[in-house]
């Protein structure tokens, strides 16, 4: 099962609502204020560290020769940038030897 938003949202409400009462729409904003931070960071090129989870990086990729699938003729693709993630030590012992 892919994990969603929606699934976060709702674990969140289920165990913040039983002590303080939050609303599952409070539970939605500071889900989506968290993601909202994240990209922000992200996008000014800073990385991300969650300690015990992992490190959100920012890795630029040169410039490439490609080909178009459709013609085959060779092009250049322009070089980007792309997000890459390292998962934690923490979290890689708890997905190889469970909790």
């Amino acid at each position: 099962m892919t994990v969603t938003k929606a699934h976060i949202v709702d674990r969140l409400h289920a165990e913040l609502h039983q002590v303080a009462k939050v609303t599952k729409n409070d539970c939605a904003r500071f889900v989506e204020t968290i993601f909202e931070l994240l990209k922000g960071s992200l996008a000014q090129g800073e990385d991300v560290l969650i300690s015990g989870f992992g490190k959100f990086c920012i890795r630029t990729k040169n410039e490439r020769r490609g080909r178009n699938p459709q013609t085959g003729e060779s092009i250049i693709l322009p070089s980007r940038k792309v997000v890459t993630f390292k998962c934690s030590g923490i979290l890689k012992k708890r997905m190889n030897h469970g909790r």
